[in-house]
């Protein structure tokens, strides 16, 4: 192989080692496949080599196809070709697997003989995530070699299995513990003196019966993933067809994905979340602050559930209350937290009790003397904060990441009351905190690039998807969820009730609607936000005025039965609607699920355009990414901005001019950016480009908004 090859080829006791080596992970770009292609041919033509082993250089062995080919033409040889030469070849070909084997990378594995792996590997077929399913051969070799039910799981749900697991399920042959190529080339010796055995021959799928029990169940699982219902085809293609045949069916179902709207959409979803990730304005080379220690002030419910992401973590955390009772309350409750966890056998106790030595309960703030970061999740109200904040200014140690894990509030107005600004930065989490993936990371207009950084990249440690967010009132996500209440509000008075709005939403595909969610989380928080403010939402006002808070209180938009959390419709709450209605001279009409959808849908994205205008937000992929990881954006449709384009900025604009029209609401209008793309027939995600005289570059969203003439 040439050197600028990412394949390197070695005889080794006899043995041919194939050697990827692609950083950073290994992926399998045109010249990997023509590497493995002509590396393999080489060593069955040479009679001194007995057998095979591939294996990678770095922390993988291969993650998948290179991400960069998405989209573009094909470039021979196609992974499929790359493995059937596998199938042709005489000599036992041996995986070693180092690291994470995944997508095409795990198929490369199943095309060979026989899998070596280490202890930290892992071996997944992911593609369901992207809206894909495995298209080199996974959904026929990985079932008929582990099992219909077995594979079908891996497949289909698209979790990665540890090396025990796979040991366990005949994925892979050995476990080594010690030296991995020699194990793997000890391996490779023994096959070459016995008859190779290929995945695609093998012969245990099990019983048919329940293969379609688990099929039935993960198609009910996943109603709306076009990939989940392709990959149970495939897999039940090898039931009924043979080996090559069932290659076909699963080509049929990639190249069909491929175009599916639902796909793209779980593609554009992939894609921005590893943007979100790029933090624009953020200097080469800026280095986070170490992070060794965590305070978190407050053991209530989003307090203790912070505290469980830093020990979730492996980083120390010391949770810090004004009394005793209160912090005995708070960490009695993550115990309990995780306790259920250990009972339904997703944590075992041994982790269980690990992360609770990492979790210590202290009285006062200057517990937070020695913290690197320190989390304020007290109430939401300013003074508190900022008062919270002037204490720790003296209490907190230099260089101390500062967070306020604020919903609504003005973050430089809290950084105000200390004496170091630029170490102050929002971190608002999501309730429940120790689940919920989002993590808003607010920037004061002075959080030092370094603060920022640390909360950006501690985010993953944390199992949290961050995006970067400006300051205003709601930042990204509650402004718009604020812009989408005003309009539930509207249509109850115009004529729809709870369970009809909620209705529309779910068959959008969110898994609750807007009135079930607000009695979960109950009513008098805006409520009292509103009050705060000065604001009025008529029939919410009326709701909690009456006592009916949600299902704290038994009733709120819906009426709930002792200890049952299921929504029945109230007759009073209609009532309700229909007086405050005609005190407003509002004439009731039928109002169908489209409508609502639409009412709802349209002024969040005309605000997300008001957020891009104002810089809040980066790109639009950052807000999708905010709706799909903090609000229940169905995935499926990619994300309120991405959803729009497919609508048609056009129609979402003409729209809106006709219910503000309609309803004298002057913030329905389309804002400047949503007016300007759907005149231009462009979307959000198409990028605005401008000709200067150093070529083309792409615009941000507020310098596309410039006057045309000031433009070279």
């Amino acid at each position: 192989m040439s050197g600028s090859s990412p394949v390197a080829y070695a005889i080794k006791d006899s043995v041919a080692v194939i050697r990827i080596h692609n950083p950073p992970v290994n992926a399998l770009s045109a010249a990997v496949r023509a590497g493995l292609v002509e590396a393999i041919g080489r060593a069955e033509a040479d009679p001194d080599v007995a057998g095979i082993v591939i294996t990678a250089e770095g922390r993988t062995f291969i993650a998948g196809a290179d991400i960069t080919e998405f989209g573009k033409p094909p470039v021979s040889p196609s992974l499929p070709e790359v493995i059937e030469t596998f199938d042709a070849t005489r000599k036992p070909i041996v995986a070693a697997i180092g690291g994470a084997a995944l997508g095409g990378g795990l198929e490369v594995a199943l095309g060979c003989h026989a899998r070596v792996a280490a202890p930290h590997a892992k071996l997944g077929l992911p593609e369901v995530t992207l809206g894909l399913l495995p298209g080199a051969g996974g959904t026929q070799r990985l079932p008929r070699l582990i099992g219909a039910v077995a594979g079908l799981k891996i497949i289909a749900e698209g979790k990665p299995v540890s090396p025990a697991e796979a040991k366990a399920l005949g994925l892979v042959d050995e476990l080594a513990d010690g030296d991995l190529l020699q194990r793997a080339k000890t391996k490779a010796r023994a096959l070459a003196d016995s008859q190779l055995r290929r995945s695609r021959d093998a012969a245990n799928l099990g019983p048919r019966e329940a293969f379609e029990q688990e099929a039935a169940a993960l198609g009910k699982a996943y109603p709306d993933n076009p990939s989940v219902a392709a990959c149970i085809d495939s897999v039940r293609a090898a039931f009924d067809l043979p080996f090559e045949e069932g290659m076909v069916r699963e080509r049929v179902h990639f190249r069909h994905l491929l175009e599916d709207p639902r796909s793209k959409a779980l593609r554009h979803v992939f894609f921005a979340e590893r943007e979100a990730a790029r933090i624009p304005g953020l200097p080469d080379g800026i280095s986070a602050r170490l992070v060794n220690k965590a305070a978190v002030i407050r053991a209530g419910t989003m307090g203790g559930g912070i505290a469980m992401c830093f020990a979730n973590a492996g980083i120390p955390v010391t949770v810090i209350e004004t009394g005793e009772d209160a912090l005995q309350r708070g960490l009695a409750r993550v115990a309990q937290t995780y306790d259920i966890s250990v009972k339904r056998g997703t944590l075992k106790p041994e982790q269980r009790d690990a992360r609770l030595k990492l979790i210590e309960g202290k009285v006062g703030l200057q517990a937070a003397a020695d913290a690197d970061i320190i989390v304020e999740a007290v109430f939401e109200e300013m003074g508190l904060k900022k008062d919270v904040f002037g204490q720790l200014d003296r209490i907190a140690k230099p260089g101390a990441v500062l967070a306020t894990n604020t919903s609504y509030l003005d973050v430089n107005e809290i950084a105000g009351a200390t004496s170091r600004p630029q170490d102050v930065v929002g971190m608002h989490f999501f309730s429940p905190a120790n689940v919920m993936r989002l993590l808003e990371v607010v920037r004061g207009d002075k959080t030092a690039p370094d603060t920022l950084a640390t909360a950006v990249q501690i985010a993953p440690k944390l199992g949290k998807v961050p995006v970067a967010v400006g300051v205003c009132y709601g930042f990204v996500g509650n402004r718009m969820l604020a812009a989408r209440g005003k309009q539930v509000e509207r249509l109850l008075l115009e004529g729809a009730l709870p369970q009809d709005i909620d209705a529309a939403i779910t068959g959008f595909g969110f898994r609750m609607g807007p009135c079930a969610m607000g009695d979960l989380a109950g009513l008098d928080i805006g409520w009292r936000i509103r009050k705060a403010t000065g604001a009025r939402a008529p029939v919410a006002d009326a709701l909690c005025e009456a006592g009916r808070l949600g299902q704290k209180t038994g009733k709120g938009c819906y009426l709930y039965a002792e200890g049952d959390r299921t929504p029945h419709p109230d007759p009073e709450v209609t009532s309700l609607i229909e007086r405050i209605a005609a005190e407003h001279g509002i004439t009731r009409r039928a109002i169908g699920a489209d409508e609502i959808v639409e009412r709802l849908i349209y002024p969040m994205v005309n605000e997300g355009a008001r957020i891009l205008e104002e810089g809040i937000a980066a790109r639009p992929g950052d807000i999708d990414v905010v709706w799909l990881n903090g609000y229940g954006w169905p995935a499926w449709r990619g994300g309120p901005m991405f959803y729009a384009d497919q609508v048609g900025l056009g129609r979402i604009a003409m729209r809106l001019e006709e219910v503000a029209a309609k309803t004298g609401e002057d913030s329905l209008r389309p804002s400047r950016l949503l007016r300007r793309l759907a005149a231009e027939r462009r979307g959000f995600t198409s990028p605005v480009i401008e000709k200067s005289s150093v070529g083309e570059r792409p615009l941000g969203f507020r310098d596309a908004l410039k006057p045309q003439e000031t433009r070279s």
